[in-house]
């Protein structure tokens, strides 16, 4: 087995090509090549954080809570163990394991020896590739990228470096200052970046890896960011198998050289702030201040860096012979004027904004001392579950019992880092009834408007319909189309009749093509005239209700909150079973009100995302999540919110289906998702199988991901009178009634029957058993991740 090791670096667009993997990994590993998910998703941040000098902390593990030598520790162990399960698993011919922070991070040889330890007894055959560009180009985009991630000095230095023409590598680290993590002082963010010197580059790696093991390619944007990036990784890896063409995206659009001189001098300011350690600034609000002070216009030209491209002219060319594929990658720009900061513009003053922020970063440090206070207690027993009381590494009873190792050491590192899930987000209290909300006014469509629009996938859900129907339909929905396969339990039947009533439009999508029949359906809806003729659209499951939590709580209230916004962002918030065994027919919105907390960043699939979004056309497919492929010349069109109404686009305007902590907001709007509902209903769904990954089962292990109740949320229950008034409506048809009822005795009926099967039972009693706190449950659920 060969191993290929993308090491980056930073701002040369691998991240781009990793999001590329991630979208092929199936197909990769189909042709026995290896992209694996342990060291992380897209980039093997992980990775990195494992190898780095324990004394060496970047960005990354000071923000994710691996900062003590024990805890690093554990993380380079617990790596080498999946990656080598991974591998016995899999037997690939070709590992590749990516992180752009390796090239741009990574400056110490015995950083290297420990990379070189971890991967050696996987395989021998290791090779090093990265992108590169011309050392001005890349100097320029290191620079905006380090400001906007706190850096304060002036570009001024590094021309002065140029100038003097001496080891570049070497006086970059010297101009490094003291590590300060708390202080805001990393290398990786404030000392020059010493990783664009290449040939240097390319001598530290080959130092430990071996002569010859390194190889450099052009950072292309136009190849990157396009069609053709499959073509870019079948030559950087040596692939031989086609992959197909990659969906074309867009390179990030340079900050402007006017944000980057307003964004370092209140950088200047917030360093000061932080160097006596008496305040924190946790990173989202660092980077929510900066994006605050964004001002438009020209971004830094690399031209007028040419000192720094002449004190690199004389490497270019031994580069290029020894590295053929960087064609004329490092020939450099017209040269301009030497760099000088420009003017901030509009009258900017720095300490004018650092008084606006003072009042937020004093509330952040007082809420992060009193979560590490609770932490403290939780973990001393005091103030905590009684059952976690007991146990003195904090577990309680269950945990103790039914974790694996590595769930273990997940938990004892979760509970410490910034990802230990808890409830204080937002400003909505939930655990206290509220006044029911008065009924929605009727409602007057345009000419030709079919409003706002539903297009669901069903199979077997025959007691769930008409409540969805009904709920949906008193916020403000005001048309469904319904797509169904393989029925059995009489949905179909409930569907028709809701169609001949006039309520919704269904379609039997029983010879379902392609790699799931939820994907098919989505892509027959887009020629449906109720889909092309939607003022606003929305694909979600007959297990998520729309939760609006302003105003009267309907759909027009939200749009009228947030009245520019073409896309919404619906998080789920995830309701487990409630501690309800068995199946009955009461509203799902009534029987669960347990759920997880707001703040859960891990597992990924608790901040899972739908959209809710403007029919404009900006984007040509609709997909489970969101829709996909942006026309090129809506793009300005196009404003995504979170549920709290806070523009997140830059984030998620070309791809992505999970809020992250930036992003995520609940004050507005949520997405209630019910994927379990009793215990009786998860046995179903675990025999019925899934609509999109028609491929995986559900077992024990989405119990475990979905069954929360750390958290009570009774918002949506301020919707039962009009949900019973809109639903009594439905059912006074006798037929609906009577097939709403036979479909309930289905299902009672086949929870009997697989209440007979041991293995169901088995499952049953297994996920029961399962009770766990929210930081319990999410290690669970991250070792489960790794182990898959």
């Amino acid at each position: 087995m060969r191993i290929y090791l993308h090491i980056g670096p930073q701002y040369m667009g691998a991240d781009q090509l990793f999001q590329v993997l991630d979208a092929k990994r199936a197909q990769l590993k189909d042709k026995g090549i290896l992209f694996p998910r342990s060291p992380g998703a897209k980039n093997h941040t992980r990775l990195f954080m494992a190898v780095s000098d324990a004394d060496h902390i970047d960005p990354l593990r000071f923000n994710r809570g691996f900062i003590a030598p024990d805890k690093q520790e554990t993380l380079y162990r617990m790596l080498g163990r999946t990656l080598a399960q991974d591998v016995e698993k899999a037997r690939p011919d070709i590992l590749i394991l990516a992180a752009e922070q390796l090239g741009s991070g990574l400056c110490r040889t015995s950083e290297l020896e420990r990379l070189r330890a971890l991967l050696t007894p996987l395989s021998g055959d290791i090779r090093i590739i990265a992108h590169v560009d011309e050392p001005a180009r890349a100097l320029a985009r290191a620079y905006a990228g380090q400001v906007l991630e706190g850096r304060a000095a002036p570009l001024g230095r590094e021309i002065e470096m140029a100038r003097t023409g001496g080891d570049w590598w070497a006086d970059s680290l010297a101009a490094a200052p003291a590590p300060d993590p708390a202080g805001g002082q990393f290398l990786e963010t404030q000392a020059p970046p010493f990783w664009i010197d290449s040939a240097a580059l390319v001598r530290f790696w080959e130092s430990v890896f071996g002569a010859g093991s390194v190889t450099l390619r052009a950072h292309d944007p136009a190849r990157v960011y396009g069609p053709e990036a499959t073509e870019e990784l079948r030559a950087t890896f040596g692939l031989a198998p086609t992959i197909g063409k990659a969906d074309p995206a867009h390179e990030p659009p340079a900050p402007s050289a006017a944000w980057l001189a307003r964004a370092r001098q209140l950088n200047a300011l917030l360093l000061r702030v932080l160097e006596d350690h008496a305040r924190i600034l946790p990173r989202p609000m660092w980077r929510g201040f900066l994006d605050e002070i964004a001002i438009d216009g020209a971004a830094l030209a690399a031209g007028a860096l040419s000192p720094v491209s002449a004190r690199f002219a004389a490497d270019a060319g031994a580069l290029v012979a020894a590295h053929p594929a960087l064609g004329d990658a490092l020939a450099p720009d017209a040269p301009l004027p030497d760099w000088q900061e420009p003017d901030p513009g509009r009258g900017y003053r720095a300490t004018q904004y650092l008084s606006c922020f003072i009042e937020p970063i004093e509330q952040a440090s007082k809420a992060e001392r009193e979560r590490k206070h609770a932490d403290l207690a939780q973990v001393n027993g005091h103030g905590a579950d009684p059952a976690a009381a007991k146990a003195p590494d904090g577990l309680s009873e269950t945990a103790q019992r039914v974790l694996p190792p590595l769930a273990v050491e997940k938990f004892h590192h979760l509970k410490t880092t910034p990802y230990a899930p808890h409830n204080d987000l937002g400003t909505v209290r939930e655990d206290a009834p509220a006044p029911p909300y008065a009924p929605l006014p009727p409602r007057t469509l345009a000419e030709g408007s079919s409003g706002t629009v539903i297009v669901g996938c069903m199979k077997n859900e025959a007691p769930y319909i008409v409540e969805w129907v009904a709920y949906h339909r008193a916020i403000g929905v005001d048309n469904f189309l319904i797509y169904t396969n393989d029925c059995t339990d009489g949905t179909d039947e409930i569907l028709g009749r809701l169609q001949q009533m006039g309520v919704l439009e269904h379609r039997i999508n029983d010879d379902w093509r392609g790699k799931s029949p939820q994907q098919h359906a989505l892509n027959l809806s887009l020629k449906e005239p109720v889909v092309r003729n939607a003022d606003w659209l929305m694909h979600i499951d007959v297990d998520e209700f729309v939760n609006v939590r302003c105003g009267n709580g309907t759909l027009p209230d939200f749009f009228g909150a947030v009245p520019q916004a073409t896309n919404v962002a619906m998080t789920w918030r995830l309701f487990g079973h409630s501690g309800v065994t068995r199946l009955n027919d009461r509203f799902v919105i009534e029987q669960f009100d347990r759920c997880a907390p707001k703040y859960c960043p891990k597992p990924h699939t608790v901040w899972g995302f739908k959209t809710l979004f403007r029919n404009i056309g900006a984007y040509q497919k609709l997909s489970c999540h969101r829709p996909n492929k942006l026309a090129d010349d809506k793009r300005d069109k196009v404003l995504w919110v979170n549920g709290s109404g806070q523009d997140m686009t830059k984030e998620a305007i070309d791809n992505g289906w999970r809020s992250s902590k930036r992003s995520v907001g609940y004050d507005l709007l949520q997405l209630n998702h019910y994927a379990l509902r009793s215990a009786e209903s998860f046995l179903i769904k675990r025999q019925r199988g899934r609509a999109l990954h028609v491929d995986r089962s559900i077992g024990l292990n989405y119990w475990i991901r979905m069954d929360w109740d750390d958290a009570r949320d009774l918002t949506i229950q301020r919707n039962l009178p009009r949900l019973r008034t809109e639903y009594d409506r439905l059912m006074a048809d006798d037929r609906l009634r009577g097939l709403h009822e036979e479909g309930l005795g289905w299902h009672h009926a086949k929870a009997a029957e697989l209440h007979e099967k041991p293995e169901f039972q088995e499952l049953y009693a297994q996920a029961l058993e399962i009770l766990l706190t929210g930081t319990e449950r999410a290690a669970y659920a991250l070792a489960l991740d790794m182990e898959s």
